[in-house]
């Protein structure tokens, strides 16, 4: 083998434009989970991403653009693992219940939020509650209706995901004795006693 076909081998593939997206939204990932979202710029995300500063902004023109792509992102992840969670499932309870427990988990297991949660709650504590909180319940919901869709009646997914994150953001906020959301046995208890009667019309008249 010549030395310029050897060279030639050892020389780094150019990334595809997904492929790039992906490796600075993972080191945005790690900036954020490393320092907080405020103190994560441009120049760390390039820098984590071993890109010039310009190649970034190729692809997302400002931090903004960058964090709503890592928003969508994380967003979807979490909504693919709830989808394969309720995926072998055969009632409603059961899908409700796995989603709560995957989601519950899959969200204290997301070092850049709980590093967010920790660090600088007065990013995210504001998206919660009055107007903006609109926003979030939309978000959260159109996450959630993918993985119940299947165990409802067609078009009461996205309704039934938001009373579903509702309660549940009630309860993580408010912790309460009644209901720990990290024992199955206990979400399940809640779930047929707070959730389901939101879920599903019975014939004693509870609203659907």
């Amino acid at each position: 083998m010549s030395a310029l076909a050897s060279h030639q081998m050892t020389q780094p593939q150019p990334q595809s434009q997904p492929e790039m997206q992906a490796r600075i939204l993972d080191a945005a990932l790690t900036c954020v989970g490393r320092v907080g979202l405020a103190k994560t710029t441009l120049d760390d995300v390039a820098r984590e991403a071993g890109c010039a500063r310009a190649t970034l902004y190729r692809y997302f023109p400002g931090k903004q653009p960058l964090v709503g792509a890592l928003v969508a992102r994380e967003a979807q992840r979490i909504t693919d693992a709830l989808v394969a969670a309720t995926t072998s499932c055969s009632t409603v309870e059961d899908a409700v219940v796995a989603t709560v427990t995957t989601g519950v988990a899959a969200l204290e297991r997301h070092g850049a939020l709980q590093t967010v949660l920790l660090v600088e709650p007065e990013v995210l504590l504001p998206h919660l509650a009055f107007h903006r909180a609109d926003d979030f319940l939309r978000g959260a919901s159109a996450a959630v209706a993918p993985a119940i869709a299947p165990f409802l009646p067609e078009g009461r997914a996205e309704r039934a995901a938001e009373w579903l994150v509702r309660i549940v953001l009630s309860f993580a906020c408010s912790p309460s004795p009644m209901v720990d959301l990290h024992d199955e046995h206990s979400i399940r208890r809640f779930v047929n006693e707070f959730v389901l009667p939101g879920l599903v019309p019975t014939t004693q008249g509870v609203p659907s």
